[in-house]
């Protein structure tokens, strides 16, 4: 059979669908003419779906006026209890999240309400500790305090019980969230959330800090303060929106860029010591490169350590206190890479050891005392390494917690809607989740998330390219024409395009051997691509080899001169029906699973006599193999055999001894044994594992 084995470097198991968006030119010509635009930019306007002269100006960085707050239902309920507050001098408490939105959204409110001259505090639950969402324990804290008044940010829309018991206790609360809320409301003096049915706002796709910020601006006065709100407070709301990953469309787009212009010259000596150690002082800030730099090291103290100090960072006015809490910020960053890559390596080390789990449509994997800070980043690990939706899972004693993330097209939170009946908590959305549970129920929540998994329509991993781009037509022009569309995130994703048809000439290794230099030629047409943390011992082509390659573009100057980087995201060889691919991807581990199969889904499996002597010719010549299955069937020049004939001819050549097969995430380690006796390929338990699913499965054929 397959052995499986995981080495460090980061290779994927999954086969990605690349989905060109549609492009209509004569409308992008139109375009052009209409606004006197550049053709490429017209292009990137009309694939991205701008084509009125209002989605234009939007996309294109026309300030947006926000909404009134008001419309938003409880909002004037909420103001009046806060001003109430104020005049009372009655100790008021911001209760916020341990993650960059709840973060920013603490400091903003708290910032503000301190301006106020207010008698307030903030409170972050411990992720640890207490988890998210208000708890009892932090109740009975803050009444210990003599708070009058919780005003809970990016969270409270489903703590039904805990309003309850802060009401018992004399507390009043005003709730301001961005997440769904259920059937039943907490009872409160307000409850403000843009996903209430009743809301009015013509755009509601709010992080929890929108939320608060909308929160200040009816306290000031509704949307004529909006300018004076945001010039104080977008570049919090940017942290925190881009790190919330919510659609950057609307009114998102004005809180981001108007956010990143103050980020670049920000007056908080927090968000300036964080950008030091960082190490993006004084360079130019997009939503990506905060989404990479500043938003880790701030959800960091929520994963590692204590989350206030975040928020103290980010309302600090000392210099000194704040160089010193940017540097311990950074410094749990570090261990918390640390620690996720010891998780991650362990929860490789389990799929290794129950190599059948990785057949399940949904992964699931726990361990004992796993780090909750960090199961949710683990859980995305997996996702793009496998292609597959997975939950990790961390039991501590009778009791676990576990966090999911998702691909495009398999909804988590519906399938664990499926499962609640298992879980003593769960919450989310469609790309990511989070549970708990008894531990005893772990393999029953496996079983069940996998069956209502069987139960809708399959899915694969997606790559979403803008379009093809002819490589002679790349100029050092197209990257500052996208710089126009900033800021990219959710809804308005970084750019992606498609060269295809490329033919490999020169493979260049750069930075002391890292990463790859790659010259390819298509016609006339000489283009220079990057591809960064790769090996030349990890490359697994060759030149002269002709591939299609997904890339972005970046301008970047040397010695005064602009010039184009092609940055290669991903590669793949050219001509392969990639659908083929995936379905006989999916049909081997059906029936790896030992799932019924159609007469169609075993013939996609079923090796013929010439699939098993072109596949064995093709591995004596070359003395096995050491690469992906896909670019086997690239060599091998023999699209009819497929992935999943491929895959099943050669565990039936390891069943009778001819070679050995080792999976090295994904690659095949392909091994030859000394040849023996004549065998009867044909006479094989795979073969006949197969044609009896196919028999038990011939009823619904």
């Amino acid at each position: 059979m397959i052995q499986l084995k995981f080495t460090g470097q980061v290779e994927r198991l999954n086969l990605k669908k690349w989905v060109i968006s549609p492009l209509n030119k004569e409308r992008a010509a139109h375009l052009a003419e209409e606004y006197n635009l550049p053709f490429f930019l017209s292009m990137m306007l009309e694939i991205r779906g701008a084509r009125g002269r209002e989605e234009i100006e939007e996309l294109l960085g026309k300030e947006r006026e926000l909404s009134d707050p008001f419309r938003m239902p409880d909002m004037e309920k909420a103001v009046g209890r806060i001003r109430t507050a104020l005049e009372r001098f009655e100790k008021i408490a911001v209760y916020g999240d341990y993650d960059a939105d709840g973060v920013t959204a603490t400091a903003m409110l708290y910032s503000y309400l301190d301006s106020c001259g207010a008698n307030v505090l903030f409170y972050i639950p411990d992720r640890e500790g207490e988890g998210y969402g208000m708890n009892m324990g932090a109740v009975d804290s803050l009444h210990e305090q003599q708070v009058g008044l919780i005003i809970t940010v990016d969270n409270g829309i489903t703590s039904i019980k805990e309003a309850a018991y802060a009401e018992s206790l004399g507390i009043d609360l005003v709730i301001t969230d961005h997440h769904r809320p259920l059937e039943e409301l907490p009872k409160a003096c307000a409850v403000v959330d843009p996903y209430r049915k009743d809301c009015g706002l013509p755009f509601r796709d709010f992080a929890g800090v929108g939320v608060a910020l909308q929160l200040v601006m009816a306290l000031e006065g509704g949307s004529s303060g909006g300018k004076a709100v945001l010039e104080n407070y977008a570049d919090l709301a940017a942290i925190g929106t881009i790190g919330d990953v919510v659609p950057l469309n609307g009114e998102n787009r004005t809180l981001v860029r108007e956010g990143l212009r103050l980020l670049s010259r920000s007056d908080r000596v927090g968000v300036r010591a964080l950008l030091e150690h960082a190490g993006m002082a004084g360079k130019k800030l997009s939503a990506v490169s905060v989404a990479f730099t500043v938003v880790p090291r701030i959800n960091a103290t929520g994963r590692i350590g204590s989350p206030d100090r975040a928020v103290r960072l980010l309302v600090s006015e000392d210099p000194q206190e704040a160089d010193g809490l940017a540097a311990d910020i950074c410094d749990d960053n570090e261990f918390r890479r640390q620690i996720e890559a010891e998780i991650l390596e362990k929860a490789l080390q389990l799929l290794q050891s129950e190599p059948s789990r990785l057949y399940d449509r949904v992964l699931v994997v726990s361990g004992e005392n796993w780090h909750h800070g960090v199961i949710g980043i683990v859980a995305a690990r997996l996702t793009e390494r496998f292609g597959k939706p997975c939950m990790v899972i961390s039991s501590t004693g009778e009791e676990a917690r576990g966090s999911g993330r998702s691909i495009e097209g398999f909804d988590l939170f519906e399938a664990l809607c499926s499962c609640r009946k298992l879980f003593t908590k769960f919450g989310g959305h469609s790309m990511a989740a989070g549970i708990s549970l008894q531990t005893r129920d772990i393999e029953r929540f496996r079983e069940a998330v996998n069956h209502y998994a069987a139960a809708v329509p399959a899915v694969t991993p997606v790559l979403r390219l803008d379009c093809k781009l002819n490589p002679a037509a790349l100029s050092v022009e197209m990257p500052q024409l996208l710089e126009l569309l900033e800021p990219f995130g959710t809804g308005n994703p970084e750019p992606r395009f498609g060269l295809y048809g490329m033919q490999l000439r020169r493979i260049v290794p750069v930075g002391g051997g890292k990463h790859l230099r790659l010259v390819f030629t298509r016609g006339t047409a000489e283009t220079c691509c990057m591809l960064f943390r790769t090996e030349p011992k990890d490359f697994p082509y060759r030149p002269g080899d002709t591939v299609d390659l997904a890339v972005s573009l970046d301008g970047r100057e040397y010695r005064g001169e602009k010039r184009l980087s092609v940055i290669i995201r991903d590669i793949r060889p050219s001509g392969m029906d990639i659908d083929a691919l995936l379905l006989g991807k999916l049909t081997y581990e059906k029936y790896k699973r030992g799932e019924r199969l159609t007469a169609k889904e075993a013939a996609l499996l079923l090796p013929s006599y010439g699939h098993f002597a072109a596949l064995y010719r093709f591995l004596r010549t070359n003395g096995g193999w050491r690469e992906s299955p896909v670019l086997l069937l690239y060599r091998l020049n023999s699209p009819e055999i497929g992935y999943g004939r491929l895959m099943v001819a050669l565990e039936v050549f390891a069943e009778h001894g001819l070679l050995t097969v080792c999976r090295e995430n994904e690659r095949l380690s392909v091994n030859l044994c000394s040849a023996g006796e004549k065998v009867d390929l044909f006479r094989s338990k795979v073969l006949d594992q197969i044609n009896l699913l196919q028999k038990d499965g011939a009823e619904y054929a």
